[in-house]
């Protein structure tokens, strides 16, 4: 009997653990071409690129190279369906809420293809994309569901014979460019407050993984959103996602990525109209273990704030600073942590670790490892491929870490954990922010006064007190300094996707 529908055997709750949910193998991928007006599109030029399984190296499918002129169609698209008058735009609030629900109960329906799909092309462990990614979706839609008929302007008190109030208004055509590694996920993050607000949208997924993306294409005409409200170009940055950038009829745009790429995107908005940007870009994440910590918890999630999805993380704990009285034993229970990570097949229910994304990746984390080697840090454990498979690297682990070495301070994007010591806390502020970046922040300590000291005195956009990687659709996310602008995410997101209207009105005669 299922434990799931509250069922009882010889008087007792049934406490069987469901399932694990299975990936499906040999899953075939339908949905390879431009998405625009809900009907699937080859691309204007022809062209197409490959998808490849970064765990075999074999390729799954070619997807269909969207440029210039895609976007075009999209954007022309998108600015139909946003006119006055359209569906999209009579339709009521409470109506935008109810089909994000729908899509996400199209999600949860269609929750192992999706995990599949994203294991397929990112390599990261089907576990996670089943139970992290896909749950954090699900999540989003329904917080911003439930948003759409609470987004409410003010009543202002002027002079006597005037009435003022705001409302805030969809912004219009927005475009949106995500990353690879976490591809529904961010689209998801851009996606539902766009739409909650009333917008449309323009959306370039990251080449290197595209198939959720394109999947979520299919799930949004299901659904029933009007032709045009969502509209999904694939191809490479340089083309379709510039593209968007310099758009004269785009009104905003939302990244995430690299801060190399950030600038260029913000260059671009500038010189075309002056578009609304948001951008979650790099970090250099300090994660900060004073002497007080649960060194058990503060060893497990520095471990896993650094390794999780392969590395492949904007909030990953690159740089874990710990107090001296307990760096040896953090050192030596990290490596442990570290040669018990299991790495191999992502489809394997046991593996914690995937390959990269792919040979720039891994060309650029073996590069910056061997750079911590020659410039003196101490390899603890790991620091090579693993030969006989694809796109692998060893959990590795430096110690003897200094400010000065590029591991500490450039961007690994790679299972690689460097360890420093510090002595003092005004030390290890004035260390964990010299840094250019400024998004997440963790402190580890059993004192409430030093954690909002160090919560306060940090620059980074998020601060985690005796956790990692706590993210909730409902808690604000962005960066400070060179990791970003505006926020994702909670009520503020909303903010970043409405124009708020002034509206003045003199009253015929003034009140008595």
């Amino acid at each position: 009997m299922a434990a799931l529908n509250g069922a009882v055997e010889n008087g007792q709750p049934d406490r069987k653990v469901p399932p694990l949910p299975r990936p499906l193998r040999g899953l075939e991928v339908k949905y390879t071409k431009i998405f625009i007006n809900n009907e699937w599109h080859e691309s204007t030029s022809g062209k197409k690129f490959p998808t490849y399984n970064p765990s075999t190296l074999e390729k799954i499918c070619d997807i269909e190279e969207g440029d210039k002129p895609d976007v075009d169609n999209a954007v022309e698209a998108a600015k139909a369906a946003f006119q006055r008058g359209s569906p999209w735009r009579q339709m009521d609030a409470l109506s935008r809420g109810r089909l994000l629900h729908k899509l996400a109960d199209l999600l949860e329906r269609d929750r192992v293809i999706l995990a599949t799909l994203e294991t397929m092309d990112t390599g990261k462990p089907f576990l996670q994309a089943y139970f992290i990614d896909l749950e954090g979706c699900i999540k989003t839609l329904r917080y911003y569901a439930g948003w759409a008929d609470k987004i409410q302007g003010r009543t202002i008190p002027v002079d006597d014979n005037f009435v003022c109030f705001t409302r805030h208004e969809p912004m219009g055509v927005c475009g949106a460019i995500t990353p690879w590694n976490f591809p529904l996920l961010m689209l998801v993050w851009k996606m539902a407050p766009a739409l909650c607000c009333g917008n449309t949208l323009v959306i370039k997924p990251a080449e290197q993984a595209p198939l959720t993306s394109l999947y979520i294409g299919s799930l949004v005409k299901e659904v029933g959103f009007p032709p045009g409200v969502v509209n999904i170009v694939p191809g490479y940055g340089p083309t379709a996602g510039a593209a968007i950038s310099t758009h004269h009829s785009i009104d905003k745009i939302a990244f995430t990525g690299s801060t190399k790429v950030g600038k260029l995107i913000k260059e671009a908005a500038s010189k075309s109209n002056l578009k609304r940007v948001t951008l979650e870009l790099g970090g250099k994440n300090p994660c900060i273990v004073c002497a007080d910590a649960d060194l058990d918890l503060a060893v497990e999630c520095a471990h896993q704030g650094v390794f999780f999805n392969q590395g492949q993380c904007c909030t990953a704990a690159s740089r874990v600073f710990v107090e001296e009285q307990i760096y040896p034993e953090f050192v030596k229970r990290s490596v442990e942590y570290a040669k018990k990570r299991l790495v191999g097949d992502p489809f394997d229910a046991r593996t914690e670790q995937g390959p990269q994304i792919d040979q720039n990746q891994f060309d650029k984390i073996l590069e910056l490892i061997e750079s911590g080697k020659k410039e003196g840090a101490k390899l603890e454990c790991g620091g090579l491929a693993i030969e006989d498979r694809g796109l692998f690297i060893k959990p590795t682990v430096f110690s003897e870490v200094t400010d000065n070495m590029r591991i500490a301070k450039e961007e690994i994007f790679g299972p690689v954990q460097p360890i420093m010591k510090f002595k003092s806390i005004e030390e290890v502020i004035r260390r964990a922010n010299s840094t250019e970046y400024g998004l997440t922040a963790a402190v580890f300590t059993k004192n409430l006064d030093r954690a909002l000291t160090l919560a306060s005195a940090l620059q980074s956009g998020t601060v985690w007190i005796n956790c990692y990687n706590a993210l909730y659709a409902q808690a604000p996310f962005g960066g400070f300094k060179m990791s970003g602008n505006g926020r994702e995410l909670g009520e503020y997101a909303l903010a970043e996707y409405t124009e708020v209207k002034t509206v003045t009105i003199k009253l015929s005669q003034k009140s008595p």
